[in-house]
């Protein structure tokens, strides 16, 4: 998912199956910088220096996740025995300078399991922009066992990602009082807390983290890919993009159309909005993806929380949320649950249909004073681990979203722009409005308004839409086949719940993309999986 406001999807694969596990745990306006270049280099995006391009990766046994990176335990082998590699490969910090510093990009990979039918690596992105490819393939390699029968499953930290050169922005304190907060200013002395603290936030980042700013967007990260295809020894690049990754497909596409393989996007963004278009669009998914959860829960006897209509269960969490605006309750430890940490929770919880029960459960615990399950929800989301730490995912998701995006807002557009986000979700809308000034006053400009995903000559590039997605609403799928081209974009549907596709539990929906990327089937563009 591509965001500007608060929420992110940082590995959409890994939603479901980690939040299950938090269970337990409910029971205890600025310009356009200061002069500093735009992240978008002049240079052509074929310019590598020769010795990058023959560079020798050496992979080793995976360590254990980084602190940047999510934290954790090394990687198990897969079944079968076969183990996690990790290497790195050296890149330019600036493609328009290719002889001047070079930086690591962190990899992660799995052999295939049939040599003789080796087809090469499918390369993985699993979105964000933050995610961590290199924690969260191994997570949840054997989701895509199957494609790995013939082909080496590949994946990294982009650039500014992890371990990866990964932004640096707030320390962990920081970033704990900085969820805390207010994220829907109500009146003028919330309004200078609210821009107080972007301003010193951003002032981190540019600290922590300045010479790499602008080096972090897009373009340079599908540069970085064909760099990465030519160091595998792939002539094509085989590419399994989810959410953001859509985008940073459909900008490799146009940047290299003779070079794409057999290549996959699931939970599209759509590269026709810009910043604020696809913020509101967002608003809108979210809120479907409620209403789906609240009209479910209606119609069930077990239901914990109270209401015989769909509307009747929403004006209860939205009562909810004003009850904790005013009086946030015990969460985990000494942190409480406010109103913003309850909305980043229960957003986190619409990722996938499975997360449904425990959202329920969080609510229903949250007003009887127990903010535990939903703080949790909200942890996830933002990326803090049970351990107190951080990982990098959401300063790479700031500083990628304005490395890329032109669009900085005042404060007095924002507001003006509040109504209309407040219409399409009255849960919502505010949190997803205010987020608009994520960029404003960042010191790199962006690259864009919108990206340029036109691909003419290339293969035929498998888009999936799902029609209950709340984080990449289903329309973009559409615009971005459109934008593709006729004859590279071929859209699928998926009438389903949750962020993305394939993992959803469709049978029709894996085999179509399995056909594709294993033996070459491109399905029927339009074809609908229940």
């Amino acid at each position: 998912m591509r965001t500007t406001p608060a929420p992110r999807a940082i590995a959409l694969a890994a939603t479901a199956t980690v939040l299950l596990s938090l269970a337990a745990c409910s029971d205890d306006g600025g310009g356009t910088g200061r002069g500093t270049p735009s992240a978008a280099s002049t240079a052509s995006p074929t310019t590598t220096p020769g010795d990058l391009s023959s560079q020798k990766l050496d992979w080793k046994r995976c360590p254990a996740p980084s602190n940047a990176q999510g934290s954790g335990t090394a990687p198990s082998p897969l079944p079968g025995g076969t183990p996690w590699e990790c290497s790195f490969m050296n890149v330019p910090l600036d493609y328009g300078d290719p002889d001047g510093r070079t930086i690591e990009l962190a990899l992660v990979r799995a052999r295939a399991t049939d040599k003789d039918r080796r087809i090469g690596s499918l390369v993985f992105n699993f979105g964000g922009p933050g995610a961590s490819g290199v924690a969260t393939l191994p997570a949840f390699g054997t989701a895509y066992d199957t494609l790995r029968g013939r082909y080496d499953l590949v994946s990294f930290d982009p650039r500014g990602v992890g371990r990866s050169e990964g932004v640096e922005c707030a320390d962990d304190a920081a970033l704990d009082a900085r969820y805390e907060m207010d994220g829907t200013p109500d009146n003028a002395k919330e309004e200078k807390a609210f821009v107080d603290d972007l301003k010193s936030y951003i002032s981190d980042c540019e600290e922590n983290s300045g010479e790499e700013l602008p080096y972090v967007g897009t373009t340079n990260a599908a540069r970085d890919m064909d760099l990465l295809r030519s160091v595998l020894g792939d002539d094509k690049l085989h590419y399994f993009g989810i959410s953001y990754g859509t985008e940073l497909g459909g900008v490799y596409a146009h940047l290299f159309p003779k070079k794409v393989g057999r290549a996959v996007l699931d939970a599209v963004v759509d590269p026709t909005e810009d910043a604020e278009q696809s913020a509101l669009g967002q608003a809108k998914g979210f809120q479907l993806a409620l209403d789906n959860f609240t009209a479910d829960c209606a119609e069930r006897e077990d239901c914990k929380l109270p209401g015989s209509r769909a509307q009747e269960v929403q004006d209860w969490i939205a009562d909810l949320l004003e009850k904790l605006e005013k009086k946030p309750v015990p969460g985990l430890g000494e942190r409480e649950l406010t109103q913003t940490q309850a909305t980043t929770g229960i957003a986190s919880a619409l990722y996938s249909k499975e997360t449904w029960p425990l959202l329920e459960q969080g609510l229903d615990e949250a007003d009887g004073k127990n903010g535990g399950l939903l703080l949790a929800l909200a942890d996830s989301l933002n990326g803090r681990t049970q351990n107190g730490h951080y990982d990098n995912s959401g300063a790479a998701n700031t500083a990628i979203n304005c490395a890329d995006s032109k669009q900085r807002f005042t404060l007095e557009q924002t507001k003006a722009a509040l109504p209309l986000f407040r219409k399409a979700s009255p849960v919502f809308g505010d949190y997803l409005g205010w987020g608009l000034m994520s960029c404003t006053g960042w010191p790199v400009s962006g690259a864009w308004d919108t990206p340029d995903v036109s691909a003419p000559g290339a293969a035929p590039v498998l888009v999936i839409g799902n029609t209950g997605d709340p984080a990449t609403p289903y329309a973009g799928a559409k615009a971005m086949a459109d934008e593709l081209g006729e004859g590279v974009g071929v859209e699928l549907t998926y009438k389903g719940e949750g962020h993305g596709a394939y993992n959803g539990g469709s049978t029709c929906v894996q085999k179509a993309v399995d056909g594709y990327l294993l033996d070459g089937k491109v399905p029927a563009s339009g074809t609908v999986c229940a």
